[in-house]
């Protein structure tokens, strides 16, 4: 029996972060790409989110708490996003976790999520949704392992043969699941602790990414880069981990309105979170070493991150603060338009176990240029690679891709060529072999 045929028998209870129109970084546009081709392959999957999002600001799907489900009656009419999500449904559980959380930025969250539950009313009804209750706030570690338990009971109303979870805040509620339902376990490896703080590890989450790890049917890498994180950092076994690289949407559904602003200046772009695992502060003095030799360019850095504030710094410091433009965080068309003025994307990451933004450069005909610590350059041959570190390889590189047209060009037509080869059909249908494997009796 084919592959699609297996997959519309396979029922996943996946447990992710985010869905757009909520995104803050890769981990969402994966989970958004991933879930909707498995949907395409008959594979029914229960999507479970760590958050409320009301209804009338979620353009792609309709997130349902188990309150609300149960209240649910038939509706006549469908909405788009229903048909394009038949296999998919949402729940999700009211919670400050969020992507890329770290015990600061989760303690800031729930201060102000307690803010404004000061500032609002009650409900009139007095019925609580998933989640929300008197121990609501708490530290990181605490949270994470409530998360666990309401998934725990969240789960209970589901049918489902594998539990897929998403990254570390998700493990605890994965093994969770899992252990109370008997279904197997597969974790799905999108960035490390190595990854986010380098050699200085928190850990506590390391100590959970180990344990989801040791835990997990199996462990999905993103890359082969990642891949030799998991078996030499975390022990463990070889033959229990698979590498399922990411996929690119396509954006033949895109705007192609064309870019009014006129412009003499070449725009070379950085498109990411601004923290260390980025390595803005490297692209930043590459951007320095540019500007000594060439006048005409201006350098973006489209993003948020602990670390823009000290990037504007540097900016100022390096004395090419009139030269980079910090534009915050962008989603949508904002991100869409600013491919579109590009004339370069960079990507100069410190640890990447794999980068989604260089394939939606080249899927915007802009030429790349990635680190060689990152793992989507294990896949694209038709770009430009350089070690993080190498500011003035970086620096000649990008120089060189602006001044000579016909590389540009090269880099651009082979980039976009091979980007097409990477789709996340190609993601959904690796992810459902790993998925058969663990149902296999031993």
């Amino acid at each position: 029996m084919g592959l699609i045929d297996e997959g519309a028998r396979i029922r996943v209870f996946m447990l992710g972060w985010e869905f757009p129109p909520f995104i803050s970084g890769g981990l969402g546009t994966a989970c958004y790409g991933l879930t909707k081709a498995l949907d395409q392959l008959g594979v029914k999957v229960t999507f479970v989110l760590p958050k409320m999002v009301e209804s009338q600001y979620a353009t792609h799907v309709k997130l349902l708490t188990p309150i609300e489900a149960r209240k649910r009656t038939s509706s006549k009419r469908v909405t788009q996003s229903e048909r394009e999500l038949a296999n998919v449904k949402f729940r999700s559980i009211l919670s400050p976790l969020e992507a890329y959380a770290t015990p600061h930025t989760y303690d800031e969250k729930v201060a102000e999520i307690l803010r404004l539950r000061r500032e609002s009313t009650t409900t009139t009804n007095g019925s609580c949704e998933a989640g929300e209750g008197p121990d609501y706030a708490g530290d990181l570690y605490r949270e994470v392992h409530r998360y666990a338990s309401m998934a725990m009971e969240l789960a209970k109303g589901e049918e489902f043969d594998v539990v897929h979870a998403h990254d570390w805040m998700t493990y605890p509620a994965g093994i969770g699941v899992s252990m109370a339902s008997g279904k197997p376990l597969v974790v799905h490896i999108h960035s490390t602790e190595f990854d986010r703080s380098g050699e200085h590890v928190n850990q506590m989450v390391y100590d959970i990414e180990r344990e989801g790890m040791q835990r997990a049917s199996k462990v999905i890498a993103v890359s082969h880069f990642t891949r030799s994180v998991v078996i030499s950092r975390y022990g463990i076994p070889g033959d229990k981990v698979e590498v399922v690289y990411n996929g690119v949407e396509r954006n033949g559904t895109w705007s192609t309105a064309p870019v009014t602003i006129r412009r003499e200046e070449k725009i070379v772009l950085f498109l990411g979170r601004i923290t260390m695992q980025k390595g803005p502060e490297y692209f930043l003095q590459a951007a320095k070493k540019v500007l000594d030799v060439m006048d005409n360019v201006k350098f973006v850095m489209a993003g948020s991150g602990d670390l823009m504030y000290r990037s504007i710094e540097l900016a100022a410091q390096l004395g090419i603060g009139h030269k980079v433009l910090f534009t915050g965080f962008l989603r949508g068309d904002d991100v869409r338009r600013i491919f579109r003025m590009a004339d370069l994307y960079v990507m100069p990451s410190v640890s990447e176990p794999f980068g989604i933004a260089p394939l939606e450069a080249l899927d915007n005909d802009v030429p790349v240029i990635i680190s060689k610590q990152s793992g989507v350059s294990e896949v694209l041959k038709h770009a430009l690679k350089v070690d993080f570190w190498d500011i003035n390889e970086m620096a000649n590189k990008i120089a060189a891709v602006l001044k000579y047209p016909s590389l540009r060009m090269t880099l651009r037509n082979h980039g976009n060529f091979e980007v097409r080869k990477l789709r996340w059909r190609d993601a959904a249908r690796n992810c459902l072999r790993v998925y058969q494997e663990t149902l296999v009796p031993v």
